[in-house]
């Protein structure tokens, strides 16, 4: 079907928000009469999320499901969704429905008018505890000067071409960051705004300490910047330590103070040894995972049925 739509949301305990996810993404195209096939995908929920996802695909064939064999993460789900795609173009959105569906239209028009990709940015990020937002703010800020793009108010929300679509799956990378390489791919992009809206149902899966992961796993897996704060704290580090001992042997050595500072500063050196060699070890991990090969993530079940894809 020329022009089809693919919508790719992934779904983690999300049983309260999928009946009102299918329902408001299904009325937005409809109303827009833009062809479209709405795939879901089942990170290893633990409530009924995947009966619920046969169950809206057996009472329409535009809805499809995939379900992960446990959970694997948001970006493997993505990607996941991308490989089943069969869409000239897909959509990739929040189950949740902060990700408001009454854009889609206005990013199909771009797409139609020759954009291959539309990314979603926020105009507000909605309601969220000062320490969330303090935290999210501080990821967005070290991920864009590291990666070197600009993703303060970026999001998951984008549509993309099938040229892009097809890029994306050809990277071979095992553990993936979908916000940052449909970023990295380049092509011919523009972005329209949206405000975050609240929660349709349920509660956010994203904690401080989750987030926190995900930020050491997408700087790490999108850039090296990491390894070069390291060096610069060994280059800075090690003349100091150098000049405190030339001091304190042409002072003679037996000041109390001067050996009191000698031993902290070899502490903060110990220290800052300790947080280089934790660096090394997170991109040493990284390397092992991609040398072992093992996939993104393992399909347990499918539902619905599979359109020809776009080619």
């Amino acid at each position: 079907m020329k022009g089809l739509l693919s919508v790719i949301v992934p779904a983690y305990n999300e049983e309260a928000a999928l009946p009102a996810s299918a329902a408001a993404i299904t009325e937005a195209l409809e109303g827009a009469g833009i062809p479209f096939e709405l795939i879901y995908v089942d990170d290893g929920s633990k409530d009924g999320t995947w009966p619920l996802i046969q169950k809206l695909s057996a009472a329409d064939p535009r809805i499809r499901g995939v379900s992960f064999s446990r959970n694997f993460g948001k970006d493997p789900a993505i990607f996941a969704g991308l490989s089943r795609a069969a869409g000239d173009c897909c959509a990739v959105m929040d189950c949740d429905l902060q990700h408001p569906p009454q854009v889609l239209p206005e990013m199909y028009r771009l797409w139609q008018s020759g954009w291959q990709v539309v990314e979603g940015v926020k105009a507000e990020r909605g309601r969220e505890s000062p320490l969330y937002r303090l935290c999210a703010g501080l990821f967005y800020a070290v991920i864009s000067r590291t990666a070197g793009l600009d993703m303060r108010r970026s999001s998951d929300f984008r549509l993309l071409d099938r040229e892009v679509m097809d890029t994306l799956l050809s990277i071979p990378e095992r553990e993936v960051f979908f916000r940052g390489l449909s970023s990295w791919v380049g092509f011919k992009r523009t972005a329209v705004e949206f405000s975050v809206a609240e929660r349709v149902a349920g509660a956010s899966k994203w904690s401080i300490a989750a987030l926190f992961r995900y930020a050491v796993s997408s700087v790490t897996s999108f850039s090296s910047a990491p390894l070069h704060i390291a060096t610069a704290l060994g280059c800075v580090l090690l003349p100091l330590t150098a000049l405190l001992a030339v001091i304190m042997l042409a002072s003679g050595g037996a000041s109390a103070g001067w050996l009191t500072l000698f031993a902290v500063l070899d502490l903060l050196a110990a220290g800052c040894l300790l947080v280089c060699m934790g660096i090394l070890g997170l991109y040493v991990a990284r390397i092992l995972r991609q040398v072992n090969g093992r996939p993104k993530y393992i399909i347990a079940e499918e539902c619905g049925v599979r359109h020809e894809k776009a080619v």
